[in-house]
């Protein structure tokens, strides 16, 4: 046994401490004692309640005590949880199992036995369903387990007014119907059922249990009394009748303790289930919520549809509250809740101390409000209000406790995704800036080289040239001067595309101008191909950035001049396509793998074709073109042209035609 015990232990590393709490004075010691126990251990602490009965069994009292020995548990750091079961020993020893509970603190209050038919006692039971486990028990005051049993009997026991009017009316009901039977000729085994049957019907109208003893007892004398011989007599002839008497009053007992027993399973099954679809409910609308203020909405109305109360919220920003939003139960909200001065005080207490104030609270009780931090150790997110009417009960408290983590948790995941979206763009920019350099370095070099050398070469030998020697050097000073400033107004474009920079002026322009404008502005090796422009026979009005897209059309045929041998021929073609203006710039040069065209638009993506100038480019022009055509509101592809070659669209709106009378 000892070396079973040393492996668990080996295995189970982290350790975690269960408390029991219940409404007993003195739990709050117990408390103390399994928080020390978890301090000593470094472990996990929860504090479970087992609740066995209907809420309205505890009185105000035991509400408030029990609420508060949930609160300091809280304060001590422990986790709070409710489960419902009749039988004590079993759910806390399910609860450990499951969790993974190490050692388990439960007061001597808790240790009496469960029914009293049973020899074994609660602590008894625990052990042997749970042998593994540690368990300290903590003595309590025998004065307050005496009370705290004569306060539980009393309540059971004791009816109302309500309830005493039921059950003499059922008695009534029951035995004007026996009669009737009788006279009917029925056999008394038929009377027999209706009062079994009665006190099943008691049972399920009335909530003392005393009532259902009530009912058995007087069954049984009301069948003797009107139907037995002699009549109207407490006595009978028949010696069998004694063991008739005891058998309907065991049916009757037996009948009446299921039904309450049913009774209260079906009341607790039913409201466990409602708090529990609550609690799912909220986990599935805040996965939904893109921003803090539909959290705190979301939470707020659940809150709301748990409790039934008015709710405030409060937000929380760098530890400063903020003005805050109110929601009542009929639907309306005011976002517009100014902090009051009297709540200022509450709420910077809550902040610092992390704990509820307010009413139903030893700190500010007189406030109207019960406030409660949302949040985790690390940061506060905000303060909610619940509109105290009455005790929250620890099933209840537990549910809300639930909810406002997952209120937590949600803006602490929206806090996350924030910060990775802002470091997505740093890290973009960072790329962008680290391309930027690479390619300023690296592509840049070989025209300043060449105008560089040129100039070098005119200063040092213009007269040793001829005439066409320098004329040609000339040429390639400004070409590659061309090329540079083109690829220049190409970086300034991109870069303000990227910081959204760039403000569109939006014209209406007949786009047979702005395509013959760009064409004189297209790359002078132009010459060395076949460019046409396919006019249309209507006119063709666009509502464009004319000089940006003049610039979409350059970098477009200057990039098929680039890609394509000499005396390739491109060609430039528009016309209108509904309520859209289509642009195709088409040419008859090797055209794109499926790679290059999946990346064609990237920017800084140059591609692996081989350049028909030799000069590699900096991957800006198509990207830029992609930008500017989105920007217009259209969109731009690349495909194959047939027999070779590739075709580049872009569609554009279309403009209206104004004329003045």
């Amino acid at each position: 046994m000892d070396i079973n015990n040393d492996n668990t232990a080996s295995v189970n590393t982290k350790e975690h401490v269960l408390v029991c709490i219940s409404p007993s004075p003195t739990n709050r010691r117990i408390i103390e004692e399994a928080y020390e126990i978890a301090k000593a251990f470094q472990a996990d602490f929860t504090a479970l309640y087992v609740q066995t009965s209907p809420e309205g069994n505890l009185d105000r009292e035991d509400e408030i005590r029990l609420q508060n020995n949930s609160r300091f548990a809280q304060e001590k750091g422990a986790a709070i949880t409710t489960v419902i079961g009749e039988n004590i020993p079993f759910q806390i020893a399910e609860y450990a199992r499951i969790s993974g509970v190490t050692k388990i603190v439960v007061g001597r209050s808790n240790t009496g036995r469960y029914h009293f038919w049973e020899r074994q006692t609660v602590t008894d039971q625990l052990i042997s369903i749970a042998p593994n486990i540690d368990i300290y028990i903590i003595p309590d005051s025998k004065i307050d387990i005496k009370e705290n049993r004569v306060r539980r009997l009393t309540g059971q026991i004791i009816p109302t007014p309500k309830d005493l009017l039921i059950t003499a009316l059922l008695l009534i009901l029951e035995t004007v119907l026996g009669i009737a039977f009788s006279k009917l000729g029925f056999t008394e085994s038929n009377i027999i059922t209706v009062y079994i049957f009665g006190v099943l019907i008691n049972s399920v109208l009335t909530k003392s249990h005393f009532c259902s003893l009530i009912s058995s007892f007087c069954s049984v004398l009301l069948f003797n009394y009107f139907f037995t011989e002699p009549r109207l007599t407490f006595h009978a002839y028949e010696p069998g009748y004694s063991v008739t008497f005891i058998i309907m009053l065991i049916a009757a007992l037996l009948t009446g303790s299921l039904a309450y027993r049913l009774k209260d399973n079906a009341r607790e099954s039913a409201r466990a289930a409602y708090r529990t679809k609550v609690l799912f409910d909220t986990n599935q609308l805040l996965q939904k919520c893109r921003s803090a203020d539909d959290v705190m909405r979301v939470t707020a109305n659940q809150v709301i549809l748990l409790l039934d109360r008015d709710v405030v919220i409060y937000p929380v920003e760098d530890g400063i509250p903020l003005d805050g939003a109110f929601y009542s139960q009929d639907g309306d909200m005011n976002s517009e809740v100014a902090l009051k001065d009297s709540e200022v005080e509450i709420i910077h207490w809550v902040l610092e101390n992390k704990k509820t104030a307010g009413a139903t609270t030893r700190m500010f009780p007189s406030a109207r409000y019960l406030y409660i931090l949302i949040g985790n150790k690390a940061k506060a997110y905000g303060v909610i209000g619940i509109l105290a009417k009455k005790i929250i009960n620890s099933f209840e408290y537990s549910i809300l406790m639930s909810i406002l983590g997952e209120c937590a948790l949600t803006l602490e995941n929206l806090n996350n995704e924030k910060a990775k979206e802002a470091a997505a763009i740093v890290a973009q920019n960072e790329k962008l800036r680290a391309n930027l350099l690479r390619t300023v370095s690296h592509d840049l070099r070989t025209p300043l080289t060449s105008i560089s050398g040129n100039a070098s070469n005119l200063m040092s030998h213009y007269k040793k040239l001829d005439d066409e020697t320098r004329e040609q050097i000339f040429t390639d000073i400004y070409d590659e001067a061309e090329w540079l400033i083109r690829l220049v107004e190409n970086l300034l474009s991109v870069t303000r595309f990227e910081n959204d920079e760039m403000k569109l002026n939006m014209t209406t322009e007949v786009l047979d101008d702005v395509i013959d404008e760009a064409v004189n502005h297209i790359d002078r090796s132009r010459a060395e191909h076949e460019i046409t422009v396919k006019h249309p026979d209507e006119l063709v009005i666009a509502k464009i950035d004319a000089k940006l897209i003049m610039q979409v059309i350059i970098n477009i045929v200057n990039n098929a001049i680039k890609y394509t041998d000499k005396g390739s021929r491109i060609m430039i073609e528009y016309g209108l396509d509904e309520d859209s203006v289509y642009v195709r710039i088409s040419d008859n040069g090797p055209g794109m793998d499926e790679v290059n065209k999946a990346h064609a638009f990237d920017m800084f993506y140059t591609g692996q074709n081989k350049v028909a100038d030799g000069k590699k480019g900096m991957g800006l022009g198509l990207s830029l073109c992609k930008a500017v055509v989105e920007a217009h509101g259209g969109k731009i592809e690349v495909k194959d042209n047939s027999p070779s070659g590739c075709i580049f669209t872009f569609d554009l709106k279309k403009g209206d035609v104004i004329t003045n009378e």
